[in-house]
């Protein structure tokens, strides 16, 4: 079950990845040559959204089932706060990454609500950026002890 989710939160990633920078680069379009709001950005934006809850759905799941976490945390929480890869894995990632799917999903809401194209393209670009930057910046990169194959 373990190496069945981790490979699917792997997979997944890159649809993440690439669902955020063509979500984005949608949004910057609209906005920098004033276009209107059509399906095809709402298409980019719900497939963002979509690929994000998805890999987070996964991402809990793997939390649970880990048994790097529970390797980690072994020795209590107080222990994995003292050791930095520990740390990464049991707190820092999941937490931003489950903030950086809420500022996306926020981006999405307020883009849907609002009425006027400019604004949705606007809300969207920013709250995406903020939220893909704030997975960016948690992913366990190749030269990471974490990194997985």
């Amino acid at each position: 079950m373990y190496a069945t989710i981790l490979f699917l939160h792997n997979l997944i990633r890159w649809g993440v990845l690439l669902g955020g920078l063509y979500a984005i680069t949608k949004s910057a379009l609209g906005l920098i040559h004033k276009r209107e709001y059509t399906s095809k950005e709402n298409m980019a934006h719900t497939l963002f959204v979509a690929f994000c809850h998805a890999q987070l759905l996964l991402g809990i799941i793997l939390y649970m089932v880990s048994p790097r976490v529970d390797q980690a945390l072994a020795n209590g929480f107080g222990a994995a706060m003292k050791n930095a890869d520990d740390r990464f894995l049991v707190l820092e990632h999941i937490m931003t990454m489950v903030i950086g799917v809420a500022f996306i999903q926020i981006g999405r809401t307020l883009s849907k609500k609002a009425t006027d194209a400019m604004a949705k393209h606007k809300k969207s670009l920013i709250f995406f950026s903020i939220g893909l930057l704030l997975i960016l910046s948690r992913i366990p990169w190749q030269n990471s002890p974490l990194f997985r194959h």
